[in-house]
């Protein structure tokens, strides 16, 4: 392609709406423009570079045995209405109405979509297992988008879902997308991990989640540097180091007035008790019912661990009305004792605990001496947030908590699905079971960001090579010349025979234009010719992730740029070999 004729509007200056790395270099290489917040036009190096992630995606759902679909976008509401997603999902669906007046929706996903296929057309376990893939738009409409192609309302997702007869063929379909999707990222040279996740609005027993690690992620996880555990914060655990408590001053709790007193910080200094020795009381509404929640007092609740414990989605903190309804006392000065009317639930770190400080359920006034399981009853488990430096639940070591991208997430659906759509098939004994299924998702938008998070400098993008939308660029330095145009022109020709995608620079522009947008878009190899060394039968190749240039006898440039760019694909492939399959 000649630069001449080619739609790449570099831009000189950060653009005042960016705000992350990917964002800045995104824009600025004319790869994306902003439409609306959240939407995003696609402009030629970019959907270069995405067709490139697309082939990867699809050669690698291929070899596992995936069929291609195109499913709609535009979807009925009957179909979530059945599975209860029509509600759950709540102001991120776009829903429309048709001429007639009948609910419809932009698909956020194709999971009802694919079961009622399913429903429809599998009827015995001699037909699985079955996996069906499409790459399709998909929409969800972001309370704040913000941070380029990472945070959108309109992206491509690869979606596909498996489909078997029993729980065990579940875990192989599993462990296949697992593999596969460890060699997509592989492939596009991403530095990813895999982290156990919560499974949210989709349901299902198990998922994990694939990051890239980048400062632009809004993801929070803990990984553990020892073992390599991982996982989403929304999901990880850690040890707990042990407290010991004193002995109370006496068989029953006694009661403190602490006017005006109301955060654990406040009552720390008016009563002089540490945090640790406090217990947090919480109103949650969960499922419109109210339910007190116990955490230590230095501990934070981690609602995702809340609603998959509830089962259930439709959870919130109290308002002070409601709490005082159910309570009979102001936030800031509530306990579990004498709680006899609400479900409580208790955080591990309270177990075994003793001479606990907590609220005494009336305004201004707390409790010391408090025992659990003595002075109150509560159902325990792992209901805290994990933070920077708790300890390894495998190892010990420290963990560390960091800002990751998710670039894909994979589920164990089980029979959610085919339960409420009435997707079954007749197994060996000729009962009739419902499909037991799995959803993976990736998205291609997010591997770009991520590869541009992860691979840049000062200058701009480094591409990795399996997904750079040239492999090379072609820059004479003066296109007045008429040997270094010539010369130009005979490498276009020769590289482009020998399979290569070529971007030629032959604009007349000052050569440190050209040089600025060579490095700002990233093409992993660049072929320079400048009038001197030309007249010693010399070109220039630079790998630009290595920013040095090589001379090259101008008869060896293309077998150079080859070797070159073989030598980078070779290093990304050899990533293949250290993957783990998943345990």
């Amino acid at each position: 392609m000649r630069l001449s004729h080619y739609f790449m509007p570099t831009l000189r200056e950060v653009p005042a709406e960016a705000d992350v790395v990917s964002h800045i270099l995104l824009l600025r290489g004319g790869f994306v423009r902003q439409l609306a917040a959240g939407v995003y036009s696609h402009l030629p190096l970019a959907q270069r570079a995405l067709l490139r992630i697309r082939q990867i995606i699809r050669e690698e759902m291929n070899r596992i045995g995936g069929q291609e679909f195109h499913l709609p976008a535009i979807h009925p509401a009957e179909i979530w209405q059945a599975t209860g997603r029509w509600e759950v999902m709540g102001d991120n669906m776009f829903r429309l109405k048709d001429r007639w007046g009948r609910d419809m929706c932009l698909g956020m996903t194709h999971e009802e979509v694919f079961t009622s296929i399913a429903r429809n057309e599998l009827r015995s376990y001699r037909q699985l297992p079955q996996i069906w893939y499409q790459i399709q738009t998909k929409f969800r409409d972001e309370p704040r988008p913000k941070s380029g192609l990472l945070r959108v309302r309109e992206f491509t997702m690869k979606d596909s879902y498996s489909f078997d007869v029993d729980w065990d063929g579940l875990d192989k379909s599993y462990r296949l997308h697992y593999d596969a999707y460890c060699r997509i990222y592989a492939r596009c040279g991403l530095d990813y991990f895999a982290v156990e996740a919560h499974s949210g609005s989709m349901g299902g027993s198990q998922s994990h989640e694939f990051m890239v690690r980048s400062d632009a992620g809004e993801d929070l996880v803990v990984r553990c540097p020892g073992c390599g555990y991982a996982a989403n914060l929304e999901k990880a655990a850690s040890r707990i180091a042990p407290v010991t408590d004193t002995d109370p001053a006496g068989p029953e709790p006694v009661r403190v007035a602490t006017p005006g007193q109301k955060t654990i910080e406040e009552i720390t200094q008016f009563l002089g008790v540490p945090a640790q020795n406090q217990i947090k009381t919480l109103v949650y509404v969960v499922d419109s019912k109210p339910t007190l929640i116990l955490m230590r007092g230095d501990h934070q609740l981690n609602e995702a661990k809340l609603e998959v414990l509830t089962g259930t989605a439709l959870l919130r903190p109290a308002t002070a009305d409601e709490i005082v309804a159910a309570m009979g006392a102001d936030a800031g000065s509530l306990g579990p004792v004498g709680v006899k009317n609400l479900p409580i639930l208790a955080d591990e770190a309270l177990r075994g605990r003793r001479n606990m400080t907590t609220g005494a359920n009336a305004t201004d006034f707390h409790i010391q001496g408090v025992t659990p399981d003595v002075h109150f009853s509560a159902a325990y488990h792992d209901l805290r947030t994990v933070v920077d430096g708790d300890r390894c639940p495998a190892c010990d070591s420290a963990l560390g908590v960091f800002k990751s991208i998710e670039v894909g997430h994979i589920f164990k659906l089980g029979t959610k699905y085919s339960d409420a759509l009435g997707a079954s098939v007749l197994n060996r004994d000729g009962q009739s079971v419902p499909i037991v299924m799995g959803s993976y998702g990736i998205g291609e938008e997010r591997i770009l960001s991520a590869a541009v998070e992860q691979c840049h400098d000062d200058k701009g993008i480094i591409f990795p090579a399996t997904i750079a939308p040239f492999d090379v660029i072609i820059v004479p330095v003066s296109m007045e010349d008429s040997r270094l145009v010539e010369t130009a022109d005979r490498f276009y020709e020769e590289l482009r025979a020998a399979g290569l995608e070529v971007l030629y620079d032959d604009r007349p522009e000052r050569p440190g234009v050209k040089f600025n947008d060579a490095d700002l878009v990233g093409i992993p190899v660049r072929i320079t010719l400048g009038t001197k060394k030309l007249a010693q039968g010399l070109a220039e190749v630079t790998v630009r992730r290595e920013a040095r240039a090589v001379d090259c006898p101008v008869d060896e440039v293309t077998g150079c740029v080859t070797a070159a760019l073989a030598a980078l694909r070779a290093e990304i492939e050899a990533r293949l070999s250290d993957i783990r399959p998943l345990q």
